[in-house]
């Protein structure tokens, strides 16, 4: 069966369903990828802070030398 098919057949099961259902499944979804999202804030400022830490050990451990 064809994935639109699929979604068709899936789309008149639920048409029997109350409306709350597919709202609260909806809202749950994205509820869990706003968490998702979430949890990445603030990674870029992190992985700068790393990167311009491992360049100061870096220069150091090679000396004024250079």
């Amino acid at each position: 069966m064809s994935p639109v098919l699929s979604v068709l057949a899936a789309s008149e099961q639920v048409a029997g369903l109350s409306p709350f259902i597919p709202a609260g499944i909806a809202f749950t979804a994205f509820l869990f990828l706003g968490v998702v999202v979430w949890s990445y804030r603030d990674v870029a400022n992190r992985q700068a802070k790393k990167a311009s830490d491992h360049a100061d050990d870096t220069h150091d451990a090679h000396g004024s030398g250079h």
